[in-house]
């Protein structure tokens, strides 16, 4: 049996067990993972849970899994960007229009694909294989920095950092129309609305805030960094709607979705799991297209 502990982000809150399981173990199958929570395998907090149980963010889940039951993930060459790389972690530079990991739907071609195959080439037999351990995540046509741990230990000490707000991210984004405020800071609540079925700014919501600059503006658009200071579900994204200046090429809040999703995770901050150095990551520059179409 090998040993797995995650904590509950907020895209998880309120979510059932077994939603959360399918979504960390995609190559399990949903009868295993049943089946493990079941036979007393599984617990939330401490306790026995079942698979119906409503989970909360930041919510410790401690599961037991039997590796020779997983149907291994496809270890797939492609290309990457690596920005920094040691024997803790590795950071790269993802491309638009890639998923971060497999789902049930959509197994190949992911960014941890290709990371598998990466850390693995040339193992040797009874050598270690090094699994990629997700610590933040970027939806599929975002872009910029994604840092992966190597080790549980790291996974640990980088999920703790962004619990605590330790673990800044920046990203720059083009938005539509002219910002008016040279900076400032959007404090909206975000809540999911069962009827629309997204996630939106919500009276009751969850406390959200996001700090902006404006870097440039042009004559229909602006360039802007953005910083989330709360981690929500589409929070910056959200929050620049709220402004009356969706991000470009964001169709489901208010841009035409004509083009690419003008969101770009520009640079990270952080301590390193495992010397406690301060690390400060950048991308390279991304150019999104200033001129409406």
């Amino acid at each position: 049996m090998k040993r797995f502990e995650f904590q509950v982000d907020e895209s998880f809150h309120r979510k059932r067990l077994d939603e959360f399981l399918f979504n960390e173990f995609t190559h399990y199958s949903k009868a295993y993972l049943r089946g493990a929570v079941k036979r007393e395998l599984c617990q939330v907090n401490g306790y026995i849970a079942n698979t119906g149980i409503e989970l909360r963010e930041n919510d410790f889940v401690e599961i037991f899994v039997e590796p020779d039951k997983a149907r291994a993930m496809e270890a797939q060459k492609m290309e990457l960007e690596i920005v920094f790389e040691d024997s803790a972690i590795i950071v790269i530079d993802k491309p638009a229009g890639i998923l971060v990991h497999p789902t049930h739907f959509e197994r190949d071609g992911t960014i941890l694909n290709g990371l598998t195959f990466y850390l693995n080439k040339g193992r040797e037999p009874g050598e270690r294989f090094i699994r990629p351990h997700l610590v933040h995540r970027l939806d599929r046509e975002t872009s910029g920095i994604l840092v992966v741990a190597k080790t549980a230990k790291a996974s640990r000490s980088l999920c703790r950092q962004i619990k605590k707000k330790r673990f800044r991210k920046i990203y720059h984004a083009l938005v539509e129309g002219v910002v008016g405020s040279d900076s400032g800071e959007v404090n909206v609540p975000i809540g999911r609305d069962p009827e629309l079925k997204k996630h939106l700014v919500v009276r009751g919501g969850k406390p959200s805030i996001s700090r902006y600059k404006v870097l440039k503006r042009m004559e229909d658009r602006t360039l802007v960094q953005l910083e989330p200071v709360t981690g929500r579900t589409n929070q910056l994204r959200i929050h620049c709607a709220h402004l009356g200046n969706p991000i470009v090429g964001d169709e489901l809040h208010g841009s035409d979705g004509t083009e690419r999703l003008c969101l770009h995770a520009s640079s990270v901050n952080f301590m390193h799991p495992h010397t406690n150095e301060p690390m400060a990551i950048n991308s390279q520059p991304v150019k999104f297209n200033e001129e409406s179409r």
